[in-house]
């Protein structure tokens, strides 16, 4: 598995390094290797994982080295956190095999003569039994136990108190695979019975026509992939889509669609009747859009590019027009988790431009239809500020009361409904639906 390590510990340089995404580095370097399938599950569990505990690595590092982790190559810094992550976190790998074979690929690198301070700090964590003394102060601890940078710390914790650290270790219990069942091809039940022979499979309890897998395989090996009888999508999403398809009307307009999985639960709740746009900025994201509708056998969407920041009079008006907006992400911190250390800056102007696609939306409302506001957010600048102002400022929009049966927020009205992990067992996400009286 020493090659194996090798290559994680090269992808997570390239990322550092570049700046990269880590799906599409991860996606190319293993393609392009000639490691074994199970070997690139392991890279891709190992570079993952490590993402996502970077600041309790670095803590750990930065307890046992005397040289700062400012100051260490990033190639030592990096094999120190593939090792303590296997430590740690993957109990399959003996803690020898973690230490030993990190500490030879360092030996066998141009950093040779730093391989027994590898082994030094490696082995001094394990004579510790691997206890961490994290942080006393309330939110450096929040930020090294959680991995969240310290100034994200403080806007959840400003927004949602105490509560906040049970949202952080929500998103650490989201370890499924989810999936949407297109019940236009196959029944829920029939689907879940194939899948449990190879897999551990369960309902979302909010949303029966979602499966949640562990300890499948690739997700094209999966039975039913080539047949369409499924598409990859959080149980949030699916909630979005359901309520989108229940309201009243068949004529729909997704307007930041990619890489479509709303639109395509649209239709199948639907019974793919009626006209769905599924439109997007960029032609590859088109055509993933049309190729997810094809393998699904979805016949009722209809995709081509548009800018959705400009309103379009070609488009016509539609009885429901879903704006599943950009957003900071701080909702789905367990899938993209680079996300996880950028200072809170980077939400400056989210909200004002949310709110400038809401208000040009709006016109493609039809009376007596519906404006339905999405993000995979949990901050509520860019969530429950943009549907007041948007309320206030729209005296034709009134808000229409979504969620029921669903346990809401305290922070919820009538016409909005945020999801959270560690109560809805999703990602975060937030809805809001208006509907237009005149």
């Amino acid at each position: 598995m020493a090659n194996a390590r090798k290559t994680a510990i090269n992808i997570l340089l390239k990322i550092e390094n570049d700046k990269a995404y880590s799906n599409i580095t991860v996606d190319k370097i293993l393609r392009e290797s000639e490691l074994s399938e199970q070997d690139k599950a392991f890279v891709t569990k190992l570079v993952y994982g490590v993402l996502e505990k970077k600041l309790t690595l670095q803590y750990i590092v930065n307890s046992y080295s005397k040289t700062p982790i400012g100051k260490l190559r990033p190639f030592i810094l990096v094999s120190l956190e593939t090792a303590l992550y296997q430590i740690l976190f993957m109990d399959k790998i003996p803690d020898s095999a973690a230490v030993n074979e990190t500490v030879k690929i360092v030996r066998n690198s141009k950093f040779r003569s730093l391989s027994g301070f590898v082994n030094a700090v490696l082995r001094s964590f394990l004579r510790d039994e691997k206890k961490i003394n994290y942080p006393e102060d309330n939110k450096e601890f929040l930020s090294v136990k959680y991995n969240l940078d310290i100034s994200l710390v403080e806007l959840f914790l400003e927004q949602y108190g105490e509560e906040t650290e049970e949202i952080l270790k929500g998103f650490e219990n989201l370890d499924y695979l989810s999936l949407k069942v297109n019940t236009l091809k196959i029944s829920v039940d029939d689907l879940e019975k194939e899948l449990s022979k190879t897999c551990e499979v369960s309902r979302h309890k909010l949303c029966d026509e979602v499966l949640l897998l562990k300890g499948q395989g690739a997700v094209r090996s999966l039975f039913g992939f080539d047949k369409g009888y499924f598409h990859i999508q959080d149980p949030a999403s699916a909630i979005c889509a359901k309520i989108v398809a229940n309201l009243d009307g068949e004529r729909v307009l997704d307007l930041c669609a990619a890489p479509g999985g709303k639109s395509f639960s649209i239709a199948e709740y639907s019974g793919d009747k009626g006209e769905i746009l599924s439109l997007d900025l960029y032609l590859k994201k088109i055509e993933l859009i049309k190729s997810g509708a094809k393998r699904l056998g979805i016949l009722s969407i209809n995709s081509f590019v548009n800018n959705a920041e400009n309103y379009n009079s070609d488009l016509g008006t539609f009885n429901k027009v879903l704006c599943d907006l950009p957003c900071s992400g701080l909702g789905i911190l367990g899938k993209k988790p680079e996300i996880r250390y950028k200072n809170v800056a980077f939400l400056d102007n989210l909200s004002n431009l949310q709110y400038h696609y809401l208000d040009t939306s709006k016109v493609y409302v039809n009376s007596g239809g519906f404006l339905i506001f999405s993000t995979c957010t949990l901050n509520k600048n860019e969530n429950q500020k943009v549907a007041e102002k948007f309320l206030e400022n729209n005296r034709n929009f009134e808000p229409f009361e979504i969620g029921e049966g669903i346990v809401k927020h305290k922070s919820d009205k009538s016409n909005t409904l945020t999801l959270f992990p560690h109560i809805h067992n999703t990602d975060g996400f937030f809805i809001s639906v208006f509907k237009r009286v005149r």
